[in-house]
């Protein structure tokens, strides 16, 4: 079957609800970037046809005393007159992640009713997979390049051995954290049952959690991490740069973040910046819808959690 080319605005505005894997780029708020998807899908809409203005009765009396009547064009709901048709506030959009301005990579957006989804991804907090910069020998005040340099130290010391071993030491750490949280010991078989169920979950939002950590790549002074987190926060990673700095008994900051990974929303699908119109926004949903009913769970999850334990225990 052909595929036919729609013009009609209100029969694309039907077709734009959903989400879609965005690319962000590194120095860009979230705000930033909702407010230009926003204005392009206004400008692309309004670019289409859009419906003609309304019309309203006109009743005029003619010199032979007959009576006219006819519509016209209602002057009051003209373009000139009202503006757009489509304006920014009738988009609803609402991000699935609140990635800090100098986080880059992955970030899914809703659109209109995709709203509602982006809120259960979130709710239901799955795994996001960053890269992670950090530079040896300086540190600054907020753990980031942008800031002033507050100290100093020697890096001679440090080599990749070294980062692998403490790296694994934080992992087994935040491992043991999670039973911990749950009040169950990590070798006894009620660990091991739970562990098979799947990702072991917070119970809230405010306990960052890291899965996995290792050396991605190590070129002195400059370091690169990768690591799998849910509850993650910008400045919880720029804090945990500078207490790797610590630990290896040095100093470092962090200079640059990507999210390479949401769930199952990967680096290679998102939507670069320059790409980020109607049509390539409707055809990344359609990408998703695909992706959704692949993987349900990530919408409403059923693997373990410590909330479960929680109503368990109870």
């Amino acid at each position: 079957m052909a595929l036919k080319l729609v013009k009609d605005a209100p029969t694309v505005w039907s077709y734009l609800n959903g989400m879609v894997n965005l690319y962000k780029p590194a120095g860009v708020s979230v705000q930033q970037v909702r407010n230009t998807i926003i204005h392009n899908l206004c400008r692309d809409l309004n670019k289409l046809e859009v419906r003609p203005s309304l019309q309203r009765v006109v009743i005029e009396n003619h010199h032979d005393s007959k009576l006219t009547v006819r519509r016209v064009e209602d002057l009051s709901d003209n373009v000139l007159v009202t503006g757009p048709r489509y304006q920014p506030e009738d988009v609803k959009c609402r991000f699935s992640a609140n990635h800090g301005r100098f986080t880059s990579g992955v970030i899914v957006l809703g659109i209109n009713d995709g709203s509602n989804q982006a809120f259960r991804l979130q709710r239901n907090r799955p795994l996001r997979v960053y890269r992670v910069t950090g530079f040896l020998g300086k540190a600054t005040e907020s753990h980031f390049a942008e800031s002033r340099v507050t100290l100093r130290a020697t890096i001679d010391h440090i080599g990749a051995e070294k980062i692998g071993r403490l790296l694994a030491s934080i992992q087994a750490s935040h491992q043991r954290k999670m039973f911990d949280l749950s009040g169950i010991d990590i070798q006894s078989q009620a660990a091991y049952e739970l562990a098979c169920k799947g990702t072991i979950r917070p119970a809230n939002n405010s306990q960052p959690m890291i899965y996995g950590i290792r050396l991605a790549e190590y070129r002195k002074p400059f370091f690169t991490i990768e690591i799998h987190a849910i509850n993650e926060t910008e400045a919880y990673l720029g804090e945990l740069i500078h207490e790797i700095g610590i630990n290896l008994k040095s100093c470092a900051h962090c200079t640059s973040i990507r999210c390479i990974r949401h769930g199952h929303f990967v680096l290679e699908d998102s939507i670069l910046k320059k790409d980020w119109n109607l049509q390539n926004l409707i055809s990344g949903m359609a990408h998703t819808n695909k992706l959704i009913n692949q993987h349900p769970d990530m919408l409403q999850e059923h693997s373990s959690s410590l909330r479960e334990m929680e109503e368990t225990d109870q």
